[in-house]
């Protein structure tokens, strides 16, 4: 099963970087053959995609690795630590675009020649795009995998700023080219809205803060865990795919050590059922609340 998975999200990553080399040929040689500082802000995406995906690809090579003497958690973090990297790759991207089209629509020189190739190069972009994103989205809910989420969320992203150059090439036919450097301004604000959001996911993970979705579900656990009077101290990091969590549960007094070590392996299989990939540490204390402990088990 370890094998499939990390065959099937090398694949897919592999994938992602041959997708984003041709992208990003092909979008830089039709602006500037074009001029189109739309489809040359979406060429210097591109390439930062390329950039992105080829780090994403190493990353989930490593961050399967089992955990070793000077890495006692494993290898996770470097997923979270490939999408920070995404995030500064796209805030140089933005401050290019919207120096560029500031510049452009400041000077008047907004003139774009638009012919069949812009069109062509966009609307492949689109489909491509689309057909990746629709793919990492796929393994990387299968298996958990942020890195593949990251790059997911980015390419489904470059779906819209694709379609934003699509509208400012339409526009610019009618001989409003100026809407070409608006459109680039547009590509500019949606690529911030994503660096935004990798960017502070990444660092919540890289900074151990606790995921408020993933305590949630894990508070619905133990509150129908059986055998157990009540926890507390519940802590939970994530690491790449892997989740480490920790509890204090509450017994009877008075049980056997046998019967308090089925209760607290029947607590790790529940959790582990309903969060996959978990490695859980159940400490055992007996509830000193309890007036009538338990005899004879």
């Amino acid at each position: 099963m370890k094998d499939r998975m990390e065959i099937e999200k090398k694949r897919v990553a592999g994938v992602s970087v041959i997708a984003a080399f041709f992208l990003t040929g092909i979008k830089l040689a039709i602006g500037l053959v074009t001029g189109s500082l739309g489809l040359l802000s979406e060429a210097l995406h591109s390439g930062l995609d390329l950039v992105a995906a080829v780090i994403t690809y190493f990353s989930v090579r490593i961050s399967d690795r089992p955990p070793d003497k000077n890495h006692h958690y494993g290898h996770g973090k470097i997923e979270n630590f490939s999408a920070l990297i995404e995030t500064f790759l796209l805030l140089i991207t933005c401050a290019w675009i919207i120096y560029e089209a500031v510049s452009r629509l400041v000077s008047g020189n907004t003139h774009i020649e638009v012919t069949i190739y812009s069109y062509f190069v966009v609307l492949t972009s689109i489909a491509i795009d689309l057909a990746r994103s629709r793919a990492l989205y796929r393994v990387a809910r299968k298996y958990n995998s942020q890195a593949l989420e990251a790059d997911a969320l980015h390419f489904s992203t470059d779906i819209w700023s694709s379609a934003v150059v699509l509208l400012g090439l339409i526009m610019a036919q009618f001989g409003w080219f100026f809407a070409d450097s608006v459109a680039a301004l547009a590509v500019a604000f949606i690529v911030l809205g994503v660096s935004w959001r990798l960017g502070k996911r990444a660092a919540d993970v890289l900074l151990d803060r606790s995921p408020a979705p993933l305590v949630a579900r894990l508070e619905s656990v133990m509150n129908q865990a059986p055998g157990i009077l009540r926890y507390h101290d519940l802590k939970v990091r994530t690491s790449g795919a892997e989740n480490f969590i920790e509890v204090t549960i509450h017994v009877q007094p008075g049980l056997s050590l046998e019967k308090a070590h089925s209760i607290s392996h029947q607590v790790e299989k529940h959790i582990n059922n309903a969060v996959p990939r978990s490695y859980v540490h159940v400490h055992i204390e007996p509830d000193k609340h309890q007036a009538d402990p338990v005899e004879g088990q």
